[in-house]
């Protein structure tokens, strides 16, 4: 007859060598996740010649599931449209990145940035401005 008490030790045996290994949980705002490379955070606006790359020809917001990104154009002295207003709602944003996909010009792009807590539903609404790319 076999020892009862022998699988209640083999699995002691594993919970106990658990114990012991390196620790599972980061200890946040010191030590920092490691954020994959393909990882889809903040979106940010591609910079050429100190304006932003996108020319308003609302691709982005068609094919937004969210519906959170509003576009209105503009157009420069050379007959040339861009974006004289781009927000995205960062509270109905479910970075998909089909806005990321569909542009045809390669303005938009999705960082690694993940910290985007707030205390204000307003500090959500990100503007042109705060999209842009810092360099």
């Amino acid at each position: 007859m076999p020892n009862p008490f022998t699988p209640i030790m083999q699995g002691m045996k594993i919970t106990l060598g658990h114990m012991f290994k390196k620790p599972v949980t980061l200890m946040y705002p010191d030590e920092r996740p490691k954020v994959a490379e393909r990882y889809r955070g903040l979106h940010a606006l591609k910079v050429s010649h100190n304006k932003a790359k996108c020319v308003a020809c609302y691709l982005c917001p068609t094919v937004c599931p969210a519906k959170c990104i509003t576009v209105e154009a503009g157009e420069d002295s050379n007959h040339d449209k861009f974006a004289a207003k781009y927000e995205i709602d960062m509270l109905r944003c479910i970075f998909c990145g089909y806005c990321v996909e569909a542009c045809p010009v390669d303005a938009l792009k999705m960082t690694g940035e993940f910290e985007l807590a707030n205390y204000r539903r307003e500090d959500f609404i990100y503007t042109k401005e705060r999209l842009q790319e810092k360099k």
